[in-house]
């Protein structure tokens, strides 16, 4: 058989394998068994397996239209992880064949299955020289029987495609016509030591010191993070250790250290031998102890940085694994997010009016702190959480393998989301409004007297004193300012305008049937697909599915009020520098051509601290939002707009672009919703949408999520669209195909019918 068209090659075959058809990882290891150096036993899958599979799935044709919408330098990480997550589900879809399922066969009868086995990726061009790409790709281990190899063959083929992998698409050359992936199969062995090492000091090789880290247990807790690692320091020349650091651990016995002299000895000899051997200086992950050591994976060492714009290195950072999710999650819910809401509520309830001007100048400083304060945790630690329910998307879709690869967003309904709380109080109120004609004119009536003046203070009396049933709906209505409108968008404070929310309850009164309290009715209870995940995973692995969905809930709750309730602690800001500018500019100390923004705090502070300074001007303000012409043409726009398909359905309509507050109260029932992106703070307008254009792309963001559960045509990750797309344009939004066409439907021009508005 020609070389080209082998599947299956034992790790311990006679000859070396060519790096081209078994990938670097699993190349390097044959070279160390052919060497005499003692690997786990195993076998690989060649690239031409990969091959075969991916023509009878048609696995390029999905891969180039995932990655065809648009560049893939201009998607945000939140697109590149949903068109990973789509096509990791084509591979779970597709079943092997015959042929490749009987090549498998014979491999693992060669391999002693009593003992559970790891699956892992040998990538073309992985563990090189110049790039090692450590953790790109996926590496299952504990698989037992054959048809658990099947599905971990196919999600380690899938990995070539997986969020990470593709933020590198460049440096790993990928290409849906050309790419591959070869497998490693292999017999795991269990040592109560295992760990990583570097024949030489990777911060800096050219000093004579070798490093050893190690780990009780098996290797992964140290490269998943889950085990801090004992760590020693050594001379290349002599062994002699320089320095042991102890992993910090949850012992309170004195720390001894988990390798004997022996261990380390047997450690260093085998990292200066592969050096030897492969004439480069290894990064080496081993298990075992002295004469029973056993080398697990050698690559050379990568000391490369990227460049400090470079984002992607970040973008790892938030795929935190299981372990650190539970620490995050008990944190965050348990300690962050009641600390914040007890911070923003006691800021609200401090009275500025009644601080002196040093006192006020504390109050401004205390708010930016605390504002700052809370966005480190926010970028730190809650984006990090967020990745609670991608990890509960891939863990169900690997399990349960369902048609529709969102299918596991019906686990996460029913949580008690702020913004849900906030659409279901204006729903509410929109319903007050339907049912009372007087109110409704009244309503009417005074936006008209009052536009761009009404207070919350007039609308109490002037509804109070002449509706008999107004009483309720202002009561209401103040309710729902105090617990969900104390929030800045557009640096303006949402709960002293209460205009623009009192025009969307209107639009919302003046529909049939007012959206955005009705329960959502999808195809599966949350229970019943709770159940279905339990089934899938068995009995053994119920603790840790149970565990990964509740993390997965509240994950996505917090991550939706994480943002709220920081946009409060920012309106409390915006308070305190209103209140501080006020004061000035009584004093005549004050020049401003308008309210202050978060940038003047300090000069706010300074100037109500020294009333002997000279007044001061509010400058660096943030230049309006102006849509950039220089995307297309003068005078013409593009027929079509090419995005992502977030929510299923059609709708025709005009546009209205919201870019900041004021766009807010003008946005009327049946009109297409075009912005930057859904904010949680303007969630209420999607009731009001007959469909959604977003710049930003994701089916896990905001707008899609709801434009899902209301059933409003959505398509995101549109270039430009807040730019291209102007007030008034007719466009039709398919949120089946993630189209939005530009004009007249196709039929309506072959049939010469003028579309009404």
């Amino acid at each position: 058989m020609d070389s080209d068209d082998v599947l299956l090659i034992a790790l311990d075959a006679p000859e070396p394998s060519d790096e081209c058809i078994v990938g670097g990882k699993a190349a390097k290891l044959a070279r160390l068994a052919a060497a005499g150096f003692r690997i786990p036993k195993g076998f690989c899958l060649t690239t031409r397996a990969y091959e075969l599979f991916a023509e009878e799935a048609e696995i390029a044709a999905a891969i180039g239209m995932e990655l065809g919408r648009k560049p893939l330098d201009d998607m945000r990480w939140e697109e590149i992880w949903d068109a990973a997550l789509r096509i990791r589900s084509r591979f779970l879809a597709q079943p092997l064949s015959e042929l490749l399922r009987k090549t498998i066969a014979a491999g693992l009868s060669q391999l002693d299955l009593s003992a559970s086995l790891a699956v892992r990726s040998s990538a073309l061009g992985e563990d090189s020289a110049g790039r090692s790409f450590a953790g790109l790709h996926e590496s299952i281990v504990g698989v037992r029987d054959p048809a658990a190899v099947e599905d971990a063959v196919r999600l380690v083929w899938a990995s070539l495609w997986s969020d990470a992998a593709l933020l590198y698409r460049k440096e790993l050359g990928l290409d849906p016509a050309h790419s591959r992936m070869a497998v490693l199969v292999q017999e795991m062995v269990h040592a109560d030591r295992s760990g990583v090492a570097f024949a030489r000091d990777p911060r800096d090789t050219r000093r004579g010191h070798a490093i050893i880290e190690s780990v009780p247990g098996p290797c992964a807790l140290l490269v998943d993070g889950v085990v801090d690692p004992d760590r020693w320091e050594l001379d290349r020349e002599s062994g002699a250790v320089i320095t042991w650091l102890p992993g910090q651990r949850d012992d309170s016995a004195e720390p001894t250290p988990l390798l004997d002299p022996c261990d380390l000895e047997a450690i260093l000899e085998t990292l200066l031998a592969v050096e030897q051997h492969f004439s480069w200086s290894p990064d080496m992950e081993w298990t075992g102890r002295a004469a029973a050591l056993t080398v697990l994976q050698a690559r050379p060492i990568t000391t490369a940085t990227p460049p400090e714009d470079d984002k992607r290195s970040w973008y790892l950072t938030l795929r935190p694994g299981d372990a650190r999710l539970q620490a995050l999650r008990e944190r965050v819910a348990n300690q962050l997010i009641p600390a914040l809401e007890r911070e923003s509520q006691a800021l609200a309830a401090e009275d500025l009016d009644g601080l002196d001007a040093s006192g006020l100048a504390d109050a401004i400083d205390g708010r930016r702190e605390a504002l700052a304060k809370w966005k480190r945790i926010y970028w730190d630690e809650f984006i990090p959480f967020a990745h609670g329910v991608r990890r509960l998307a891939t863990y169900y879709n690997d399990a349960v393998q369902p048609k529709d690869p969102y299918e596991f967003v019906g686990l996460l309904r029913d949580q008690p989301l702020l913004a849900a709380q906030r659409n279901q109080a204006i729903a509410s109120l929109a319903r007050q409004l339907a049912a009372d004609e007087e109110l409704r004119t009244a309503v009417d009536d005074l936006l008209a007297r009052c536009a761009g003046s009404l207070q919350l203070q007039t609308l109490r009396h002037e509804l109070t004193d002449t509706i008999a049933g107004a009483q309720g709906f202002v009561a209401g209505f103040e309710d729902l300012n105090e617990r969900f409108l104390d929030i800045t968008y557009d640096n303006t404070r949402l709960h002293d305008s209460p205009e623009p929310m009192l025009r969307n309850l209107l639009e919302l009164a003046s529909q049939p049937q007012v959206r955005g309290d009705e329960e959502p009715q999808p195809k599966r209870s949350a229970a019943d697909l709770e159940a279905r995940l339990l089934a899938a995973v068995g009995a053994e692995r119920r603790e840790e599915a149970l565990d990964i969905i509740a993390t997965g809930r509240i994950s996505w709750k917090l991550r939706d009020d994480d943002n709220l309730l920081v946009a409060r602690l920012e309106s409390q800001l915006l308070r305190a520098l209103e209140a501080g500018a006020a004061r000035l500019a009584d004093q005549h100390r004050l020049d401003a051509d308008g309210p202050p923004e978060a940038s003047h705090a300090e000069a706010l502070a300074r100037a109500l601290r020294d009333p002997a300074a000279a007044p001061i001007t509010l400058e660096g303000r943030a230049a309006p939002w102006k849509p950039d012409a220089s995307h297309h043409p003068p005078g013409e726009t593009p027929r079509q707009l090419i995005g992502q398909p977030a929510s299923p359905g059609v709708g025709t309509g005009l546009v209205r672009c919201v870019h900041g507050h004021d766009d807010l109260g003008r946005f009327r029932r049946g009109e297409v919703l075009v912005c930057d992106a859904i904010q949680p703070t303007m969630t209420h307008l999607v009731p009001l949408a007959c469909a959604i254009v977003e710049r930003r792309g994701g089916m896990l963001i905001h707008g899609a999520i709801i434009a899902r559960e209301l059933g409003i045509p959505c398509v995101n990750g549109v270039r430009h669209a807040a730019e291209i797309l102007h007030n008034g344009d007719l466009v039709t939004v398919d949120g089946h195909l993630g189209i939005v066409t530009v004009g007249a439907p196709e039929f309506d021009l072959e049939l010469g019918v003028e579309p009404a508005p």
